[in-house]
């Protein structure tokens, strides 16, 4: 497991659709036990169920269980206190700026497969 400091070094999301809680798991470096009690406390996550109460996570899911893990482990948030830092006064989440910068790679990556994909003129 990684120091509580080590935030940085977790692994590189793949590019999947889904995760089961495993692979988040891992991804995150928290334990499973813990992902399904952080379920209970912050309502920005919640992964799909399926068969048999399977739970699949996507990337936005994964984004927010390591900004979770951040403000936990690397900077001393309580539950209680985390779970208000991820909310604004009018019960909106919070986009940190680590998904912010991975929304703008994104859309950045996008425009260049349209680039790429567009014909020549």
């Amino acid at each position: 497991m990684l120091e509580p400091t080590h935030n940085n070094e977790l692994p590189a999301i793949p590019g999947k659709r889904y995760f089961t809680i495993g692979e988040v798991s891992e991804l995150c470096a928290v334990k499973p036990h813990v992902l399904r009690y952080w379920e209970q406390e912050f309502p920005q996550l919640k992964p799909v169920k399926r068969r048999g109460n399977r739970r699949y996570y996507q990337r936005d899911d994964v984004l927010t269980i390591r900004q979770i893990r951040g403000l936990l482990y690397d900077q001393g948030y309580t539950i209680g206190g985390a779970r208000q830092r991820m909310t604004d006064e009018n019960g909106k989440t919070v986009v940190s700026t680590d998904l912010m910068a991975v929304i703008k790679e994104t859309i950045e990556e996008l425009e260049d497969v349209l680039k790429v994909l567009s014909p020549s003129k």
